[in-house]
């Protein structure tokens, strides 16, 4: 089973940035556990700044992955053009957040991405990203 992890901007900087929100780990060192769990899944991990990197990388493995687990970060709530990408492919995608957008700001609580995706996580921190890789395991 072939995964992939798209994050967008500003996710490099987890385990520096409002930790309160985001807590104190990187995402990197996040990867190797998760990679380290589940061994027999090829989980592959990109993140860009910029949205056009983004939309390139989801049609790169769109029509041939498993999955995409996106957490979109701030486009979430902003890009058109990363929903058209993710609904011009085949790879069914997750949605998650590491915060509850929910509960947070109300320009927060506005998805472009949740209804072109399979599901969403929110709130659960990092662990959502483990949610959604069962997730995929369990619908094989």
């Amino acid at each position: 089973m072939n995964l992939i992890i798209i994050n967008g901007p500003n996710l490099n900087l987890l385990g520096i940035r409002e930790k309160e929100i985001y807590g104190d780990e990187s995402f990197e060192s996040y990867y190797e556990s998760l990679q380290k769990k589940f061994k027999n899944i090829n989980i592959n991990y990109y993140q860009s700044n910029h949205e056009g990197e983004l939309i390139e990388k989801i049609q790169e493995v769109g029509f041939s992955y498993d999955g995409i687990i996106i957490n979109a970060g701030g486009f979430t709530h902003t890009s058109v053009a990363l929903r058209d990408a993710i609904s011009s492919v085949t790879s069914p995608a997750i949605e998650v957040h590491i915060s509850n957008i929910l509960s947070r700001e109300d320009f927060r609580k506005k998805s472009y991405l949740s209804d072109v995706c399979s599901g969403i996580i929110s709130g659960l921190g990092l662990l959502g990203y483990e949610a959604a890789i069962k997730y995929f395991i369990d619908s094989k």
